[in-house]
């Protein structure tokens, strides 16, 4: 039962890099397969520098999650190392997206023609929304470490526990603090 963890962490990337590796091939083949075969007339220089360009962050993202999602295996069989896991939120979930992403690109642009290589430039703006919303989350959250007041409390200035009030209210010394 040692390394059981791992050996399941192993089991799970392994299987999630093959269907990654065999989507991107099945996009790849499609887009290759429809431009130089079945749309022979609008494949062109342009067509080419695009699909070149544009899937290059896809290929980049795929060979960066092979390298820190492939588990490595002694000849024994024994896991020397899991590798990360590739359904971690943050970062990893980004880089999913955006493969994602470039994937249904390349697929539209294949049937569609190199008008829709337009479609990719939703991958910034989710990216400029995704970090706007994270910084407005983290400023949030530290405002309230601060002791800023949100709406509709008041601000008179220093705030008084309960106990401090009552303390007042019977004619007890005031809390002063340096």
């Amino acid at each position: 039962m040692a390394q059981k963890a791992a050996k399941q962490q192993a089991a799970r990337n392994s299987a999630i890099l093959k269907r990654t590796h065999l989507i991107a091939l099945g996009v790849n083949l499609i887009f290759a397969l429809s431009r130089f075969l079945l749309f022979r007339s609008s494949c062109t220089r342009n067509t080419i520098l695009l699909y070149f360009l544009l899937s290059s962050p896809a290929l980049a993202i795929e060979f960066w999650l092979e390298k820190i999602g492939r588990p490595s295996i002694a000849p024994n069989g024994e896991v020397k190392r899991s590798g990360e896991d590739l359904e971690a939120k943050g970062l990893t979930e980004y880089l999913w997206d955006v493969l994602y992403w470039s994937w249904g690109c390349i697929f539209v642009a294949a049937v569609f023609g190199n008008k829709a290589w337009w479609a990719w430039s939703a991958i910034p703006l989710y990216s400029v929304w995704l970090a706007w919303t994270t910084f407005g989350g983290m400023r949030q959250g530290l405002a309230g470490m601060t002791g800023q007041q949100g709406e509709g409390k008041s601000t008179n200035g220093s705030a008084t526990s309960n106990r401090q009030k009552k303390m007042e209210k019977r004619g007890g010394q005031k809390v002063l603090y340096r």
